[in-house]
């Protein structure tokens, strides 16, 4: 990897983008930029070369081709090791470009405002940055691609460290997060078009959830498995994933999932109930006009398997509640995780 020499930004998410191009500039690295982008980084005092001016073709069709040409995307794709692409490159007026700063249209702020029209959306559907971000990606021996703001320090460090270049293993992990970001972004895309054309609900023909890591657990299902917690970014609710854990050691994978099982049976009821759950089964559910009597029915059940249980509830735990369950010897067995509103 080189020096990075030239960067080309071009972002729909503005934080922190001029004072990143700034702390660039200042290192000497040229900057290409389109749109609203060039002018936060033009109005920070920071030089900036418009693409158009760069690969001589305008801006057109209201913003819909403007980097979608071969200067831009020879530049990313070019390997710096093959004479072919360089000889290439450079009888073609390219440009080689070391760092793409790229992140998409906001389609899925668009499509969860209220009132969002067809025409509204689709016009939020980029081209050009997926594009851009996919070459630079496939190129992440030479390129670093940078989708979001929260690497920019990180980049910016490694440049200062190593004399202009960052890391093979930053690459990486930057390449591996830009598809990602072009994976949930396609995905999205997907269902809400679904929605649109279709008269009925069908499931999809492929179906392409969208999830987070939030953490690794002590072990999976058995204790020599591994397993991580993850968060369904397109859930209109959080779940677990959302829980806040109050005390004692981090929950395990099996934790998780009787927890899931108490919350869910939990929901299924109007009145006032409690439900005990052990390895994924019930060995205790109950309903009463209280919290208080609906556990001690429900723990009553089978006290035995009580032991080291995850107790659910479908209303918020009241004193009388507590108190009953501080009475009781288990307690320090029993894991209840709190939720968000």
């Amino acid at each position: 990897m080189a020096k990075i020499e030239r960067a080309l930004i071009s972002v729909s998410d503005k934080t922190g983008v001029a004072e990143f191009a700034k702390a660039l500039a200042g290192m000497g690295v040229e900057i290409l930029s389109t749109g609203g982008t060039m002018r936060a980084i033009q109005e920070a005092g920071v030089p900036v070369t418009p693409v158009e001016q760069y690969t001589g073709f305008p801006e057109m069709m209201d913003g819909r081709v403007k980097t979608l040409h071969p200067k831009i995307h020879g530049g990313l794709l070019a390997l710096r090791d093959n004479p072919e692409h360089l000889h290439q490159a450079e009888a073609n007026g390219v440009a080689l470009l070391d760092l793409v700063v790229v992140n998409l249209y906001p389609f899925e702020q668009t499509i969860a405002r209220e009132g969002t029209t067809l025409e509204e959306a689709v016009e939020q559907i980029d081209i050009g940055g997926p594009a851009m971000v996919r070459s630079a990606a496939k190129n992440f021996r030479d390129v670093t691609i940078v989708c979001s703001p929260e690497p920019y320090d990180r980049v910016l460090a490694e440049m200062r460290a190593n004399d202009g270049e960052t890391t093979l293993e930053t690459r990486q992990e930057l390449a591996l997060e830009a598809y990602e970001h072009t994976c949930r972004y396609d995905a999205a895309i997907s269902a809400y078009l679904r929605e649109q054309f279709t008269e009925e609900e069908r499931f999809p023909t492929v179906l392409a959830p969208s999830f987070r890591k939030l953490q690794e657990l002590r072990y999976g299902e058995n204790p020599h498995q591994s397993a991580a917690l993850y968060r369904d970014l397109n859930a209109a609710e959080t779940g677990l994933a959302g829980a806040e854990q109050l005390h004692g050691k981090a929950l395990s994978f099996n934790n998780y999932l009787d927890a899931t099982a108490a919350l869910e049976a939990a929901r299924d009821f109007e009145e006032p109930t409690a439900i005990i759950i052990k390895h994924l089964n019930p060995c205790g559910a109950a309903s009463a006009p209280t919290l208080a009597q609906a556990f001690e029915d429900a723990y009553a059940a089978d006290p035995v398997s009580a032991y080291g249980s995850v107790l659910g509830f479908n209303r918020v735990v009241d004193t009388d509640l507590a108190e009953q369950i501080f009475n009781e010897e288990w307690l320090e067995n029993v894991v209840m995780p709190r939720f968000h509103e």
